[in-house]
Order: structure tokens, then C-alpha cells, then sequence
């Protein structure tokens, strides 16, 4: 492939995570060049593979384009992938780095698993469905961040992944249960807490609500501090952008008790300031 095209097929994938990722696209333009482009492109596929399952289309037409992108994948396992930028910029990963395809076909299982939503009853349930929808992402992340890996890294790798996911949850809970008619709080905790899908559908933060959201925040915690034990084992280029990430997913739960749990009315997010202060720690541990 010829240079210029593979730098505008890079371009393609660029764009994508730019526009709906500011946070990753933050963390990972500091990679090298030719690894940040590889993160681009795992990227926009997941967010195609996302697109499939939270578009707007009726339930049909949203499996029929889940189906079509199982479909280029299996073309792409094949070497006889569509002629398009996604595909041609993956198989420049794929041929640079010792990849794996499977985390790419879980990650489909898990937009359709999103699309088939059912809520989660226990912790275990959630944690599985979140390494579908991201520990897999982990996982097509791992070559290229750890491509000097002596050891097994799979497991801190779906940590990471499951510990954003859980985060996310943890901050979009008003969205998804009024925009999709979702609970992700497994049934199991919101019993021991005492606290109903009534309560959430009036928004209520009480001090159930806090004790259940601090349980799933603790728990994404423990994961995140579960990956830093292994980071010393990535690549030494690889290790600030993934600490800016994790320092700015940790920083979504702090925004979330700032604003004393409101996770119905308030967008939780990064400030720009405390984006410089995460920044800043980073670097000065490096």
C-alpha cells in the first residue's frame, strides 16, 4: 500500500476517535506515531461495532448491520477484507503487530448482547457483559501498548477495560435508564441496598443510592489498582498515555462525588483544570 493512502486510511480512524472519544484521543496521541495510528483504527472499529447497537434504527435493522459487520470481519480473518479505510488500517496492525481476532468477535457478542439487554442480577453478570463490550478492547489494545510482553498480560488487560466500563455505568446511569430504558446496576446489589428501580426512575440519590453507587465505584477501583500493579510490564511508550487514561476515568468518579452523586441531571465529566492536574501527576511520576 502506498504511503499517502495509508496515511488518510490512519486519518479515517483519527477522526473518529477525535470525535467521540476526547478523553482517549487525549491519553493515546501521545503514543508514538505508528502506535497511536494502531489505537486509532482498533478504535473505530469498536465505535462501528458500538454504532450498530445504539443507532437509532429499529431493533431489525440495528441486528441486520451488527450482521453485516460480522459478516466484513470474517472477510477481513480471511485476508479478503472490504476494500474500505477501517479495514485496510487494521490490516496494517494486524500485520505489524501479533494480533489477536477473537477480542474483535467478543466484541460484537457484546453489542448484541446490548441490543438483547437484559439487567445484569449479580456483579459477576455485570463484569461479564462489561468484558464484551470493553475488557475486549482491552485486549486488541494489549500488542500494541505491551509488544515486548514476557509474560501473560490478558488478565490486567481485561481489568482495565472492565474497570472504564464500569465507570462509564456508574456515570450515565439517568441516560441510560430515561434515553435507552436501561439498568446496568445488577438487581442483586440494588436489593442489599434497598434501593428500587421506583427510586431510580424519580432520580432519588439517597444515602441507598450512594452506599450502592460507592459499592460499584470501589470495585472499579480495585481493578484499576489491580492494572497499575502490572504497568511496569508494558512498553516504557506505552505507560503515560495509559496512566493519563486510567487518571482520567478515576477522575469521572471523583467528578460524580463532587457533585454529591447527582448522575440524573448533572453531565459528570473531566474539568479542563483537573485534566491539567491528572496531566501534571503523571508526568512528574514518570
Amino acid at each position: 500500500m502506498d504511503t499517502e493512502r495509508m496515511q488518510a486510511d490512519f486519518a479515517y480512524c483519527e477522526a473518529i476517535i477525535k470525535k467521540h472519544s476526547k478523553s482517549f484521543y487525549y491519553a493515546f496521541s501521545q503514543l508514538p506515531v505508528e502506535k497511536a495510528n494502531a489505537v486509532y483504527a482498533i478504535y473505530a472499529f469498536c465505535r462501528t461495532a458500538d454504532d450498530c447497537a445504539d443507532s437509532s434504527q429499529p431493533h431489525l435493522e440495528k441486528l441486520a448491520s451488527l450482521h453485516r459487520l460480522k459478516k466484513e470481519l470474517d472477510l477481513f480473518r480471511e485476508h479478503a477484507e472490504v476494500d474500505h479505510p477501517l479495514w485496510r488500517a487494521l490490516r496494517q496492525v494486524f500485520t505489524k503487530y501479533d494480533m489477536d481476532i477473537q477480542p474483535f468477535y467478543d466484541q460484537l457478542t457484546g453489542q448484541w448482547m446490548d441490543m438483547n439487554f437484559a439487567i445484569p442480577k449479580t456483579l459477576y453478570e455485570l463484569e461479564s457483559y462489561s468484558y464484551y463490550v470493553a475488557g475486549s478492547v482491552g485486549l486488541m489494545l494489549l500488542p500494541v501498548l505491551a509488544s515486548k510482553a514476557s509474560v501473560d498480560l490478558r488478565p490486567s488487560a481485561i481489568h482495565l477495560g472492565t474497570a472504564m466500563q464500569i465507570t462509564n455505568i456508574l456515570r450515565d446511569i439517568g441516560e441510560d435508564f430515561h434515553t435507552k430504558q436501561r439498568i446496568y446496576l445488577p438487581e442483586e446489589e440494588m436489593e442489599r441496598f434497598r434501593y428500587t428501580p421506583e427510586d431510580l426512575r424519580h432520580g432519588f440519590i439517597n444515602e441507598n443510592f450512594v452506599h450502592l453507587w460507592e459499592r460499584l465505584a470501589k470495585h472499579a477501583e480495585s481493578l484499576y489498582d489491580l492494572f497499575n500493579s502490572s504497568i511496569v510490564l508494558y512498553d516504557d511508550d506505552s505507560k503515560m498515555p495509559l496512566l493519563l487514561s486510567i487518571g482520567v476515568y478515576r477522575g469521572i468518579l471523583d467528578a460524580v462525588r463532587s457533585n454529591n452523586y447527582d448522575c440524573f441531571t448533572k453531565r459528570n465529566f473531566v474539568t479542563k483544570e483537573n485534566m491539567i492536574k491528572i496531566s501534571s501527576a503523571v508526568y512528574n511520576c514518570s
